[in-house]
């Protein structure tokens, strides 16, 4: 299928999609810091600039786009066109993500990654699940853990590598 908007059109469009304080970052600081939880926002001198900084417990949260960051949900689909270039970019950026969660446990910064699809779209969470999951996993040892719409796993770095090997490799 052709695209619906002209290149002027598109260009403008994807400039317009930010990096930092999207709205589902945003969403998930004001349920923290309603609950009491004081963060830091893109600590430029931890791995990876994490959206969310929780000092007190080390723990990095950071919330990904399942397009943007490869995710294998029904919300990933590689785009049709420049197919190619697509595959490169989101490779790209799965790849940043692996190294920036493996220097963060190198610094001993446990991870949560948040997906976008626990946040918005068909089968989210509700807000206060959300937040019951992220109030229980903070004060526990896990090094990593993973939120989608089935909830929280703790996970290992080459499980979370096969996951996004497999949403690549699905086209």
């Amino acid at each position: 299928m052709a695209d619906v908007h002209n290149k002027d059109q598109r260009r403008k469009n994807m400039r317009a999609i930010k990096s930092a304080d999207t709205s589902i970052e945003v969403r998930v600081r004001k349920m923290l810091w309603h609950a009491g939880y004081r963060y830091r926002l893109n600590v430029k001198s931890l791995p990876g600039t994490p959206d969310i900084y929780l000092p007190k417990y080390r723990a990095a949260i950071q919330i990904n786009g399942c397009l943007w960051h490869g995710h294998n949900c029904p919300q990933f689909v590689l785009p049709k066109t420049r197919t190619e270039f697509w595959k490169n970019k989101i490779s790209s950026n799965v790849q940043r993500d692996l190294r920036n969660i493996r220097e963060s446990k190198q610094q001993n910064v446990r991870v949560l990654l948040i997906w976008e699809c626990a946040i918005r779209g068909n089968g989210r969470l509700e807000p206060d699940y959300l937040l019951k999951l992220i109030s229980r996993w903070l004060p526990t040892d896990d090094s990593l853990s993973v939120i989608d719409k089935q909830g929280i796993r703790s996970t290992s770095l080459k499980d979370l590598k096969a996951q996004f090997h497999e949403a690549l490799n699905q086209t």
